[in-house]
C-alpha cells in the first residue's frame, strides 16, 4: 500500500523504471508511481528485508529527483506484509508526512472501554493501522511519528526511525545524469 505520491513522477519515471530488476520489469502492468515504487522495492529486497528495501527505494527516488531538479520528491505512507507481520512507514522528503495511526493494545482498550463489544471480540494481538483515526474514542489511536516505521507481528510491536538512503549497489541508471 502506498498512500501518497512521487512529486513530478513523469520527470524521473524513466530512471525509476530502468532501475527495476529486468526479471521483474515485465510484471509491471500500470503507469502509477505506486506500482513503480513497489517494483523498485522488490528490486532492493522487499521480500527479505522490508525496511532496508523501502529505505533504498525511497532513497533512490530522492537521489534521482535531486539530479533531475525535483524538489520534495516523496510524500506518503507505505505498508507491506509477508503474511505474518506488517511494516508501516510514514515519511516525506519535506518532513511533513501524511498521518498514520495504530491502535493501542487490545487488553488496554478492553480496560478503557469494557462496554465496547468490538474490543471484546478482537484477538489480543490485533492491531489496526489507519491513515486517520476512526471515531473519537480517546486513547485508541496512536500517531506514528514523522520519519518512522512500525513493525507489527505476533507478540512484537516496535517503532523505529526511518532514514531513506540510496541503494548500496549500482543500478542501470546510475550513469544517466543530465
Amino acid at each position: 500500500m502506498h498512500n501518497g505520491y512521487i512529486n513530478e513522477f513523469a520527470t524521473i519515471k524513466r530512471d525509476v523504471l530502468l532501475a527495476v530488476d529486468p526479471s521483474l520489469y515485465p510484471k509491471i502492468e500500470g503507469q502509477t508511481d505506486s506500482e513503480a515504487l513497489f517494483f523498485l522495492a522488490l528490486t532492493f529486497g522487499l521480500e527479505d528485508d522490508p525496511p532496508a528495501a523501502i529505505e533504498q527505494a525511497i532513497g533512490f527516488v530522492e537521489a534521482i529527483a535531486e539530479r533531475r531538479g525535483v524538489v520534495d520528491p516523496f510524500q506518503g505512507t507505505i505498508a507491506t506484509t509477508d503474511g505474518e507481520g506488517i511494516w508501516a512507514f510514514r515519511y516525506s522528503s519535506e518532513g511533513k508526512s501524511r498521518s498514520l495511526y495504530y491502535t493501542t493494545s487490545v487488553p488496554t482498550l478492553r480496560e478503557l472501554y469494557p462496554e465496547r463489544e468490538l474490543f471484546m471480540e478482537l484477538a489480543e494481538d490485533t492491531r489496526l493501522i489507519v491513515s486517520e483515526p476512526l471515531g473519537d474514542v480517546p486513547g485508541v489511536w496512536n500517531e506514528v511519528p514523522e520519519a518512522s516505521f512500525g513493525i507489527v507481528g505476533r507478540g512484537h510491536d516496535e517503532l523505529r526511525p526511518f532514514r531513506p538512503q540510496p541503494p548500496s549497489v549500482s543500478v542501470p541508471v546510475s550513469a544517466a545524469a543530465p
